[in-house]
């Protein structure tokens, strides 16, 4: 019987190659399209889930509640690991952890390296599941002078992981550490990104802001002990800070503490409302849907098609269920060819996964790969495959086995009008998705071209900073170096930053000035500057003036932007003072225009300038080169910096690529969206072609008549696509609203954002109406210039 079943199916495919082709390759782009999602959002959510104690693993971050508003971060003090492993029982282990943004010198001998590295406590290895190929876990981070390295960077140096254990590496051509321990490199799907680990102990030694609880800056993690209530936990630290700080809490201003497990810190990054919400996996949730929807559309497609082609097959039917064949052996034949034609699919979308993976991997910036080992990702296929088998088979499966023998024998077969309407709303739902993605392309699109192209209020053009934290070496040649840049080919203006230009976060708590209500407490952000950074810049001032040699006494002084005038509420601010939470006392000079310092997601905040040494220490070194010498200018820095200072390397950055990796994501995003938008629509007009094909094929004779009445070419082909031409406008009036709904969502996560114009809505219905119309008009027009005399001879 299942023999029969097979040779039957298999008939039926060869018989009808150009709609089994269509079919086939239709469910295969579906099955490609949905392999290739699901194996991008299994990646994205395998990010730090191999942690053994990933359960009880969280990061602790802080929120501050301030004149009925709440800021909310990872940033705590570098103390609060301590004092939590130290007074809260449930805490098994805790870290503190700060990872470095810029390139570390490491020497041995005469030999100089530069490597990406972290600092971390004694826990972090018994907490981190990071394999240790040599040394242990509770030895690696133990002693102040203790660094951890991995294995590549043990390879690099020393030869092997063996070799180094006992070896000493000067540290910033500063502090011998010796090799504790050597882990294993880290996986991919990691957040964390270090080359090395070194003590905490040694950190807070040579930076005593980290020694306090003011100051915030690096991320605490803590372990639970097995069976402990994070929810308890969470409680219990609440309002952990609020006794270690030195002013009390006022009305509508105070900190508090919660918990985030740290395998979801990935995934849910942004905060909203004082919590984690948000991030990354929104477009999780939304390619996980995308990946439903193309498969949908690939298996709506073939219940159109096997639906349409049911005339062809109702004899067949007939004659069955005439000699006693049961209306269930009839469903199981149809599911069983479905299954058939889905399984062939499923081949040919497997091979085109395996071709596609390395131009998705570029696309994405992942290393996904195949796991062809897996036992469960062939349970995946299989369900896929199930699941795709019988949603495309069931209806055309339950439609044929419902045909009267007697009608359909006596030839007087027609389709109800239910069958009509589902048929065509098939069709509407295809569309309806399809033109859903290509609005969302759309405005994803503009919005990242808004982002790259909006107005900063600096100018980011032919600006080079470069990073100086080494305690030795060019930070204490700082003025000579940029006397020679000023005087090298291709640079215009040189100048200091205490951070780099879009990460300037440094907060400051607990300012006072004159009118301020004795309740309010407010958060602003801060940084250093040279006297020349604000023409560097362009930044623009609107009242007072920018820093000046000429005057002394600004050294003492401060620069505030609009959204820091708007909070103090001062008409006339220049010459008043502001005292900071030490005591001192700036006064305000000049006010600056509101500039972006930070990504577009987030509103500019208040922010004070503060002016910089003479001759600083640590920061970065902003070079502006002459328009269109960039590559002159740079290869000045370069050569001087290598007369100046040898030993470190230059870790130098170009704002605009600074930039645009700010935005990595919406990138990414953005090319994803183009690419299953266009198979989206590819998939539907393939069942386009397959219906009008059809069509065309039922209406041989009526077009033939109606061309011997004088029809002309454009009648006929006006009659095989005006019912097309009004399934896809009613799509576009439904899927209108829908993506409004889902885009103005993402869009939310944006400060700064594109309106919703009504063109684009118009501009994506009129794509895929031009598109049906391209993909169905070959084969109407085709039909159009038939020969009527072939069309109307008698079969």
């Amino acid at each position: 019987m299942l023999m029969n079943y097979l040779k039957t199916a298999w008939r039926n495919l060869i018989r009808n190659k150009a709609f089994s082709s269509i079919n086939i390759i239709g469910l295969a782009l579906g099955m490609a399209g949905s392999m290739l999602v699901f194996l991008w959002v299994q990646d994205e959510r395998n990010v730090d889930a191999f942690h053994v104690n990933k359960e009880n693993l969280y990061r602790v971050y802080e929120r501050v509640f301030s004149e009925g508003k709440v800021e909310a971060g990872p940033a705590t003090p570098g103390m609060l690991a301590i004092e939590l492993k130290r007074r809260i029982p449930e805490i098994k282990r805790a870290s503190g952890y700060w990872e470095d943004e810029n390139e570390t010198l490491f020497s041995v001998g005469e030999r100089n390296f530069s490597r990406m590295g972290t600092y971390a406590d004694s826990d972090f290895f018994k907490m981190f599941s990071y394999p240790l190929v040599e040394g242990s876990a509770s030895e690696a981070l133990s002693e102040i002078d203790n660094i951890a390295i991995s294995r590549s960077m043990a390879e690099s140096i020393f030869g092997s992981p063996h070799s180094a254990i006992g070896k000493i590496l000067v540290f910033n051509n500063a502090h011998n550490f010796k090799v504790s321990a050597v882990f294993e490199n880290l996986p991919t799907n990691t957040s964390q990104h270090f080359d090395f680990v070194l003590n905490w102990k040694y950190l807070v030694s040579v930076e005593d802001w980290f020694d306090n609880w003011i100051n915030r800056a690096p991320s605490t993690y803590i372990e639970l002990r097995p069976g402990a209530d994070p929810a308890k936990v969470e409680a219990q630290i609440k309002n952990f800070i609020a006794p270690y700080l030195n002013s009390k809490n006022s009305v509508g201003f105070h900190p508090e503490l919660g918990l985030q497990r740290f395998d979801q810190i990935y995934l849910n990054s942004i905060f909203k409302d004082g919590k984690p919400d948000g991030g990354r996996i929104e477009y999780v949730r939304l390619f996980s849907m995308v990946a439903v929807f193309i498969l949908l559309i690939a298996c709506i497609n073939f219940m159109n098609l096997a639906t349409a082609r049911s005339v062809k097959r109702a004899k067949e039917v007939g004659v069955r269920k005439t000699v006693g064949a049961l209306r269930l052996r009839l469903i199981i034949q149809f599911i069983g060819e479905a299954f058939l034609i889905a399984f062939l699919a499923a081949i040919v979308g497997f091979v085109l996964v395996k071709l596609a993976l390395p131009s998705f991997n570029m696309l994405t910036g992942k290393q996904v790969v195949l796991p062809v080992e897996s036992l469960s990702f062939w349970l995946s296929i299989s369900t896929l495959l199930l699941i795709t088998g019988f949603v495309a088979g069931s209806y055309p499966a339950l439609f044929l086995s419902s045909l009267n023998p007697v009608k359909v024998l006596k030839g007087a077969l027609k389709f109800s009008p239910n069958a009509l309407l589902f048929r065509k709303g098939l069709v509407v739902f295809q569309f309806v998705l399809s033109i859903v993605l290509i609005i969302g392309t759309i405005i994803i699109s503009r919005q990242v071209r808004y982002i790259q192209t909006k107005n900063l209020g600096f100018d980011r053009e032919n600006l080079i900073y470069i990073h100086f934290p080494y305690p030795e070496g060019l930070a204490y040649g700082y003025k000579v170096f940029k006397q020679e840049l000023l005087n090298a080919p291709g640079i215009k203006a040189v100048d200091f930053s205490g951070q780099a230009p879009l990460h300037i976060a440094d907060m400051m708590y607990d300012l006072n000035w004159e009118g301020k209500d004795p309740n309010s407490k407010e958060i602003v952000i801060s940084n250093l500057i040279g006297y020349d950074y604000l023409k560097l810049m362009n930044i623009q001032i609107s009242q007072g003036r920018g820093f000046s040699r000429d005057f002394p006494s600004d050294s003492n002084g401060v620069l505030m932007n609009e959204s820091a005038l708007k909070m103090t509420g001062f008409r006339n601010p220049i010459g008043k003072q502001i005292t900071l939470s030490d005591g001192q006392k700036r006064t305000i000079v000049g006010v600056v225009k509101d500039f972006h310092f930070k990504s577009l997601h987030d509103p500019i905040e208040p922010l004070l300038l503060f002016l910089a040494r003479e001759n600083p220490e640590w920061g970065y070194l902003f070079v502006k080169s002459n328009h269109g010498e960039t590559q002159k200018a740079f290869a000045s820095i370069e050569r001087l910096y290598r007369q100046m200072e040898p030993k470190f390397p230059l870790d130098s950055f170009f704002a605009d690529e600074a930039y645009q990796k700010l935005y990595n994501s919406e990138l990414t995003i953005g090319r994803l969206s183009d690419s299953f938008s266009f198979l989206a629509i590819f998939i539907s007009c393939m069942g386009l072609l397959g219906l009008t094909m059809f069509t065309a094929e039922q209406r041989r004779k009526e077009i033939g008549v109606r061309k011997v009445i004088g029809a002309s070419v454009s009648d006929i082909v006006g009659m095989l696509s005006k019912d097309i031409i009004k399934l896809v406008a009613l799509s576009a009036i439904i899927a209108t609203p829908i993506a409004w709904m889902a885009m103005n969502h993402w869009l939310q996560g944006y400060a700064y954002r594109i309106n919703m114009s009504w063109w684009i809505f118009c501009a994506a219905g009129l794509i895929a109406l031009f598109i049906a119309l391209l993909t169905i008009s070959f084969q109407a027009i085709k039909a159009a210039l038939a020969n009527p005399v072939n069309s109307l001879r008698s079969e």
